[in-house]
């Protein structure tokens, strides 16, 4: 079979090395676009990360395409419902450690208790001093954990260990982790109102487009940080700038942005616009974002640790291989 694999650094294609004895490999470092397509083609099988936007017209470029292995969690970033009416099957890696995406929470946290991007900035330029570099115990203050999957769980678990009470929601709660760590579930309205901070971790679906906008922000305790290593669209970025100027959000964490891929690629945004795929409002806010104090961004990274990302890898080479001897796994939605 051909394969075609996309957002793929050179160093990870080793990892389907044992692969390529009986089926054709095609490497890219870029994301797959139309353009990408063209040459590809005759792909049967594909496997992409998040950037590439697998949509009705992308999908429709291939003929013969029967897997989509994509190397993520989520699977938003493709059109399942057009998957499902050309019967192409679609795997995912359902987890690859979730307390990788929970750490980084914490670091996110940390940085922003400690004022650390403004304190490393400030003693490389020779300044050493304490003035404006004020932050706030962790200890004692509550957590509010939106979404107690596997990395909201290992957010409860580490938070407890700083000594943080713990409230939750979650549409599914689960008691054995309410027993184990000894958070509260609790509605999101009072969820809201109660935290010192809130972190999201929620997937990307119809349901959590927006779940945090305006009344969501007007109803948080003021002064609340708010951290979402989830994915962009959760967040109303406008909402989130307007609680961020009145002061209702002293500050935020995000590895995560709305229009994160266009962001990345800023040779696109004219063609972006024109095309009306991306929101422009929207993308400018997160822009605004990027430039603010109180805002620190990291580029959706995570994930991406070394550990992590082989274990993304090997899951990966094992959905492929899995399909090719006619058991698929890990398919999404199944």
């Amino acid at each position: 079979m051909k394969i075609a694999m996309f957002e793929i650094e050179p160093w990870e294609r080793e990892a389907f090395a044992a692969l390529e004895k009986d089926h054709e490999i095609v490497y890219r470092e870029g994301q797959l676009d139309a353009e990408a397509a063209q040459e590809v083609a005759d792909a049967e099988i594909l496997s992409v990360f998040i950037y590439s936007q697998l949509d009705r017209d992308l999908l429709d470029r291939f003929d013969r395409l029967k897997l989509i292995a994509t190397r993520s969690t989520g699977v938003d970033h493709i059109d399942i419902e057009r998957c499902g009416e050309r019967d192409i099957t679609v795997a995912n890696v359902p987890t690859y450690g979730g307390h990788v995406v929970a750490e980084h929470t914490f670091a996110l946290l940390l940085a922003i208790s400690h004022q650390l991007v403004e304190a490393v900035d400030r003693t490389r330029r020779g300044d050493f001093s304490l003035q404006g570099l004020s932050g706030f115990d962790l200890h004692g203050r509550t957590m509010g954990v939106v979404g107690t999957g596997d990395i909201g769980g290992n957010v409860a678990r580490i938070a407890r260990g700083f000594g943080m009470e713990v409230l939750a929601f979650d549409t599914k709660p689960r008691q054995e982790l309410a027993e184990e760590t000894g958070l509260t579930y609790v509605d999101l309205p009072e969820l809201l109102s109660r935290s010192d901070v809130v972190s999201l971790h929620v997937p990307a679906t119809s349901g959590t487009e927006k779940m945090i906008s305006h009344d969501e922000f007007a109803a948080m305790k003021p002064g609340v940080v708010l951290l979402n290593t989830a994915r962009g669209t959760v967040v109303d970025t406008e909402a989130l700038l307007k609680a961020l100027s009145d002061g209702r959000v002293a500050a935020a964490g995000l590895d995560v942005l709305p229009e994160e891929p266009t962001v990345r690629e800023e040779a696109e945004l004219l063609r972006s616009f024109f095309r009306d795929k991306h929101k422009l409002d929207t993308l400018l806010a997160d822009h605004l974002l990027l430039r603010m104090r109180n805002v620190i961004v990291t580029p959706h990274s995570a994930f991406n640790t070394r550990d992590a990302v082989h274990r993304i890898l090997e899951t990966t080479r094992g959905n492929i291989e899995g399909f090719l001897r006619g058991e698929p796994q890990n398919v999404a939605g199944s």
